[in-house]
């Protein structure tokens, strides 16, 4: 590919301010082509603040020979016409997470990525900090071992204020609560590790604390099909919020990662920690968290895009997380262990 690649960047929320910066900071590789929201106002004030064209028609956009792949930031349930319209344009995706609010709309959109021949990327920037990048080497070096019991806590919190914007929490908009609009990055991340999940035992819950359709609790219990076993608790019903943490139990150390710091105990004697400490959005502010892993994430995207390999996180990764997802919202509601379905 001739000069820098061009993205489109649709929908200009909460969410797109740190696709924005990571641009800029790529401006040598990546150039805007132009931002489109629904909302006029909003695409205006979007593109001038970054300086990025503002584009009134997402066809011309889609239709646009210099866009390489559409950056989608919509609400969950505003996707899929818009990744159809892109992908069978020729444009690859990276999007949002989730990729849609079930599963099998998440695999129908793959799908359609899949039959336009163009490539599929999810926005899962946990995957991105450098402790994560080091722990991710430490299991491929197998100097840690075998993992054989895996921990992901993600004690968060929002106020009710959160959940009163219009859709934020229901099934109609977003597809749930905290699994599958928070705990979800830190899910994503845990399998990146561990490998699927092969049966699960879950309670769901709405608490006290917020008013809203979906679920702002869950714990589970888990058997990962390597034979390992785990457990999950999400919420954001824990003021004032604490940054998530993952724990993986191998036969050589035990690895804590939390707020983007990696600590390894090993079980000869000895520790070791690797990165910095960063906010990650566990309180009031969810936007409260650095741009670079957003910077990572993009220009691995485009590398990868270019050398026409598949993203690092692509669509395939966000279908094994919401079977999770779904698979635990399936057992409280049922009150039994579920098993997940094989994925290859």
């Amino acid at each position: 590919m001739n000069g820098r690649f061009g993205f489109a960047v649709v929908g200009t929320g909460m969410a797109a301010a740190p696709h924005a910066r990571a641009l800029q900071a790529l401006s040598e590789k990546a150039k805007v082509i132009g931002v489109y929201s629904r909302t006029a106002g909003r695409r205006e004030r979007f593109a001038s603040e970054f300086g990025f064209p503002a584009i009134a028609s997402v066809e011309s956009l889609a239709q646009d020979p210099s866009v390489d792949a559409a950056i989608i930031i919509t609400p969950p349930n505003a996707r899929a016409d818009l990744v159809k319209l892109f992908a069978e344009n020729g444009k690859h995706i990276l999007c949002e997470k989730p990729l849609e609010r079930t599963v099998g709309a998440a695999e129908e959109l793959a799908e359609i990525c899949r039959s336009s021949n163009v490539e599929l990327g999810i926005v899962f920037q946990h995957r991105f900090r450098a402790a994560s990048r080091r722990l991710a080497a430490l299991l491929a070096d197998g100097v840690l071992g075998e993992i054989r019991v895996a921990r992901a806590e993600i004690p968060w919190w929002r106020d009710q204020a959160y959940y009163d914007e219009p859709g934020r929490g229901t099934l109609a908009r977003d597809g749930g609560g905290v699994l599958i609009s928070q705990a979800i990055h830190a899910l994503d991340l845990m399998l990146s590790f561990t490998g699927p999940v092969r049966d699960v035992q879950a309670l769901t819950a709405t608490t006290a604390f917020h008013s809203m359709e979906s679920e702002d609790f869950a714990c589970a219990g888990l058997n990962f099909a390597n034979g390992a076993v785990g457990a999950v608790v999400a919420t954001t019903a824990a003021f004032p919020g604490e940054a998530e943490s993952i724990t993986l139990e191998c036969d050589a150390a035990s690895a804590l990662l939390k707020a983007g710091v990696l600590t390894v105990r090993w079980r000869a004697g000895g520790a070791e920690t690797f990165g910095a400490e960063a906010e990650t959005g566990a309180g009031a502010d969810p936007m409260a968290f650095p741009f670079d892993w957003h910077r990572d994430l993009i220009e691995s995207f485009l590398d990868r895009v270019n050398s026409g390999e598949a993203p690092e996180a692509s669509g395939a990764d966000s279908i094994a997380v919401q079977h999770l997802i779904a698979a635990m919202i399936r057992s409280s509601a049922q009150g039994c262990r579920v098993a997940l379905p094989a994925i290859d």
